[in-house]
């Protein structure tokens, strides 16, 4: 049987915590984070500047300020599944208190 979303997840989070915990410098951190943070920057460059027209320091900032956008709408992502989790685990904690009284007065509503 497949693994589920959340057991891929924990995998992966294991995987992770295992192959940082065995990086002890943070030169070597960078080392192996280094190619991915050049391939976004190449991506947030071909985005502000598809047609290669900026100069050198105009391409910077343009990639520093895309890169502060992507990240900042990453948190808001992360901020609004926080709130919905939040709103659901309020949700299911009202259900669970409305059932316990219910339960309590004999089933009667």
């Amino acid at each position: 049987m497949p693994a589920s979303a959340t057991e891929r997840s924990l995998i992966a989070s294991v995987a992770a915590h295992t192959r940082w915990a065995t990086t002890a410098s943070d030169a070597e951190r960078s080392a192996a984070t280094a190619p991915a943070r050049t391939g976004l920057d190449a991506r947030f460059a071909r985005e502000v500047d598809p047609d290669g027209r900026l100069t050198d320091d105009e391409r910077a900032r343009a990639v520093a300020n895309a890169r502060s956008a992507h990240f900042r709408r990453l948190r808001a992502k992360g901020l609004a599944a926080q709130r919905r989790k939040a709103a659901a685990v309020a949700e299911a904690a009202e259900a669970a208190r409305i059932d316990r009284e219910t339960e309590m007065r004999g089933g009667v509503a």
